[in-house]
């Protein structure tokens, strides 16, 4: 069985559709792209697989569970197996970059057994160990997101998510970011990136699902960036399908 199965999955806010039927499957292993512009559904789509959010309708099947159907009492489990990633869920400034992943551990219940001896090992993984008792603000924007990566390992996931995590990197912070993501692939965590950096989608050449006002309109392997992600007669056509579907 796929590692993720969405199955015509819909999300409503009130009369906005979100994600329109909506289906895919994604390996154990994969590194996949979500494309789109802002608004098109990349993030509704992360927290759903996450349980941030309820479906409207369909089914979300996550490790061999079904998501729409999780109880809230096993949720706190089911988020342990996922790592998140985003410059909108940041480091706190006044602890260090030990506190910060120490923090992250202690708050998904995993056991506190051989912690720094793990919290070292996630940092010695992203390449900085050695800025562990450092803050925030006395690291680069690189560095802060090689945290952020450390923060999302050390509670052993088995899948990686990341939402637009280059946002705020420079190119050259934003490419390094990227083939670090690539790394953990290669060692066998499943990733899936959130992302409108059409020109580090396109270097990576992996998977790309293109999202259009919620709608999926391309799935490709070994992509590039699909130019419909910003299209706005391909949007345009999306929206009057949907309101003709209606």
């Amino acid at each position: 069985m796929a590692q993720i199965i969405f199955d015509h999955v819909t999300k409503k806010f009130r009369d906005v559709i979100a994600l329109n039927d909506v289906s895919f499957e994604i390996e154990k292993g994969e590194f996949v792209f979500i494309i789109g512009k802002s608004g098109a559904g990349k993030s509704t789509l992360l927290d759903l697989i996450l349980k941030q959010q309820e479906v409207t309708s369909g089914k979300i099947t996550v490790g061999g569970r079904r998501v729409d159907l999780m109880k809230r009492a096993k949720v706190p489990a089911h988020r342990r197996r996922l790592g998140f990633i985003s410059p909108e869920v940041g480091l706190l400034k006044d602890r260090s970059v030990y506190d910060n992943i120490m923090l992250a551990i202690l708050a998904t219940g995993n056991s506190t057994q051989r912690m720094r001896a793990t919290i070292m090992k996630m940092l010695g993984l992203v390449g900085i160990a050695q800025k562990f008792q450092a803050y925030p603000d006395e690291l680069s924007g690189g560095e802060r997101a090689r945290v952020l990566v450390a923060r999302a390992l050390s509670v052993g996931p088995e899948i990686l998510i990341a939402d637009e995590p280059t946002a705020n990197l420079d190119a050259d912070s934003a490419w390094d970011l990227m083939q670090l993501l690539g790394e953990l692939n290669y060692q066998g965590i499943t990733v899936l990136v959130a992302s409108h950096a059409r020109e580090l989608v396109t270097i990576m050449r992996k998977r790309c699902i293109t999202l259009v006002a919620g709608t999926l309109v391309a799935d490709e392997k070994n992509s590039i960036y699909n130019p419909k992600a910003t299209d706005i007669f391909e949007e345009r056509r999306v929206l009057r399908e949907i309101k003709r579907k209606r």
